[in-house]
């Protein structure tokens, strides 16, 4: 019987080789994977119990802007949001205030939708950068530092879904009620 060596030497250079570079040096604590915070361009803050993802405003054809949010509340109980100033413009909510029941998110633009919010007269260019306040009732003010997009790509179907005479200024309750 006659053995050599040389296949299975072919065949343990071969799984060294494999092994070697699937690991590509992504791995263990300072891999570039492990410190990517942030996979979209809009802003992230929490404060206390109420998380804010994915903050932006989309500018309209108008000059107003469209804000694409999510905000959560983890609280045992519910807070609500009152108010949104953007660029030291007052916001118009939609059935304002938004309740933030307890982890349910309030969602501001697209098809999960269940809130909405318009800052009328914005007038800022794309790729500008504004400072936004939410307050609530529950928690301490917001602040945030927003982007504005442009409504093209992934924003092109970001419009108000609603008539500005049906939002109310953020902060302010509606007429004949008592909310």
């Amino acid at each position: 019987m006659s053995f050599t060596i040389k296949p299975f030497a072919a065949l343990a250079g071969a799984l060294v080789a494999v092994l070697s570079l699937s690991a590509c040096g992504a791995s263990g604590p300072d891999a570039p994977t492990r410190n990517t915070k942030k996979v979209t361009d809009g802003a992230e803050v929490d404060s206390g119990a109420i998380k804010v993802r994915d903050l932006l405003l989309v500018a309209q054809p108008d000059g107003s802007a469209v804000l694409v949010a999510t905000i959560i509340n983890s609280a045992d109980s519910a807070d609500a949001l009152t108010g949104i100033t953007a660029n030291g413009i007052t916001g118009l909510i939609g059935n304002a205030p938004v309740v933030l029941a307890t982890d349910k998110p309030a969602i501001f633009s697209g098809v999960s939708a269940n809130a909405v919010a318009v800052i009328p007269s914005l007038n800022v260019q794309p790729g500008n950068r504004v400072p936004v306040i939410l307050t609530f009732t529950g928690t301490p003010e917001i602040k945030i530092d927003a982007i504005v997009r442009e409504q093209a790509g992934i924003y092109a179907d970001v419009t108000s879904p609603v008539t500005a005479n049906t939002l109310q200024p953020s902060g302010q309750k509606k007429p004949g009620t008592t909310k």
